[in-house]
């Protein structure tokens, strides 16, 4: 009994053995089919096997396994044969390709090494052909480049035309002028050199003021100076174009371009600027009156009021005082004492008052004179005051002026000059200012006080005279 079992535990045993060696003898054509690419789909898609019921069975199976992989095992080594076929023939174009390149490499290797000393040669002999034509062609393009920059810059132009794209053709060639480039070229020479020695006029398109376009008759001094309706011209090199000033330069050099202009022979006087333009816009830059008054700022602005203000108020002084002095010599030649003057009023107050006392008369008369000295000195004291005051001021704006200079110093550095011009523009004008007021208000004071000064003597004289008239009995008009 337990020889059966026995028997038949091992049956059992190897009957599983042998189902999963099938199992696996079944799969791995499916595995390797996957592996492989070449028909995953079709192999998926077959319906599953039967289970094995017997030996016979499973021995069945494991023969169609073998042979299934034989069949697989055999297309992939005809596909693996088919494509090293296709790449062999492939490297084999590649190869092929190579060796031509190859070939035509070695070929223009050797043209190459065979040209070089050629080349050499006739460099050589062309040297020895050009001789002296070799250095004629270098003195034409440096002549050539001379002059392209000249005319470019040349007031010429505007009146004859771009000749930049002949000179730089000439300068940049590499081969040699021809017998018409050398005459072209002296030609252009000639016609400058005659243009420049030449004052014409002429009719051309020029940039107004405003950013417009017009056509002006212009006369031109030369190469120096292009003028047209009273007014300077500067020539623009980057746009080949005459142009109107902003603003033209002073009056002394101004007047000059009516005169010249309706000038038909003959000489006349023109102001020239013998820097082309450099000199003209250094005068445009120049600040004018008014502007250099304006850089004096706050400080410098009350200076010109308080200055003006005394001024109008010593005008009127003097006026006045002139008027009374002659009206005082007047008095002194007439013996009728007239009220219109310091001095008739003097002489009218001893007459009207006969019946006094000299002491009386004395105290009357100089009561009179200090009126008369008050109503003289009136204001004068405004005119002084403004004259010591507005160089006070003009120290004041340089004090102000020299801060704000040393305040761009420490933000922006001394590199850069312009940011300090503000301040010590500030600071110099208000000190020309302060002078400028201060003089002629010192000298105006001290005409007019000594004006007052001279009608007071004669006042004091005559009233003395007239004190020691009344003390002694006599008549004054004896």
């Amino acid at each position: 009994m337990r020889a059966i079992q026995a028997t038949a535990s091992v049956t059992i045993v190897v009957a599983a053995f042998v189902s999963a060696l099938a199992a696996c003898l079944i799969l791995a054509p499916v595995a390797f089919a996957q592996d492989g690419g070449s028909e995953p789909t079709r192999l998926a898609e077959q319906p599953k096997s039967p289970e094995p019921t017997t030996l016979d069975d499973l021995l069945s199976m494991v023969k169609e396994g073998f042979i299934a992989e034989s069949s697989d095992n055999k297309a992939r080594e005809d596909r693996f044969l088919a494509a090293k076929d296709d790449q062999q023939r492939l490297l084999d174009q590649v190869l092929a390709v190579l060796a031509d390149e190859e070939a035509k490499s070695q070929t223009l290797e050797t043209t190459y090494n065979d040209n070089e000393p050629l080349i050499g040669g006739l460099e050589e002999s062309l040297a020895e052909r050009l001789g002296q034509m070799g250095e004629l062609f270098g003195v034409v393009r440096q002549v050539s480049n001379d002059l392209s920059g000249q005319v470019w810059e040349s007031l010429t132009s505007a009146q004859l035309g771009p000749r930049k794209e002949l000179l730089d053709r000439l300068g940049r060639s590499k081969e040699l002028p021809t017998t018409e480039d050398l005459e072209a070229l002296w030609f252009e020479m000639q016609r400058e050199i005659t243009a420049q020695g030449k004052v014409e006029r002429f009719k051309a398109e020029i940039i107004t003021s405003g950013g417009g376009k017009a056509v002006r008759e212009i006369i031109r001094a030369g190469p120096f100076t292009a003028i047209s309706n009273g007014g300077y011209l500067l020539w623009d090199p980057v746009k080949q174009t005459l142009g109107e000033l902003s603003r033209q330069p002073p009056s002394k050099y101004l007047d000059t371009v009516g005169g010249f202009e309706s000038a038909t022979s003959g000489y006349a006087k023109l102001a020239v600027d013998p820097s082309k333009g450099a000199l003209l816009n250094a005068l445009l830059d120049t600040p004018s009156p008014v502007e250099r008054v304006n850089q004096g700022g706050v400080v410098g602005r009350v200076i010109i009021v308080l200055g003006l203000g005394a001024l109008l108020v010593g005008i009127w002084r003097w006026l006045v005082i002139s008027t009374a002095s002659r009206k005082v010599r007047a008095q002194q030649k007439n013996g009728l004492p007239n009220t219109d003057n310091p001095l008739g009023r003097i002489l009218a107050i001893s007459e009207n008052e006969a019946a006094i006392g000299s002491e009386s008369l004395e105290l009357r008369l100089d009561e009179a004179v200090l009126k008369e000295t008050s109503e003289l000195e009136r204001y004068l004291w405004l005119v002084k005051t403004v004259s010591v005051v507005a160089p006070l001021l003009g120290l004041l704006g340089t004090v102000t002026g020299m801060i704000q200079t040393f305040q761009a110093i420490t933000l922006f550095g001394a590199g850069d000059p312009k940011m300090m011009a503000g301040g010590i523009s500030e600071a110099l004008v208000t000190t020309m200012l302060g002078l400028i007021t201060a003089i002629p208000l010192v000298l105006l004071y001290d005409t007019l006080s000594n004006s007052a000064s001279r009608i007071i003597d004669v006042l004091d004289q005559q009233s003395a005279g007239l004190i020691a008239a009344r003390a002694e009995g006599l008549d004054v008009g004896d």
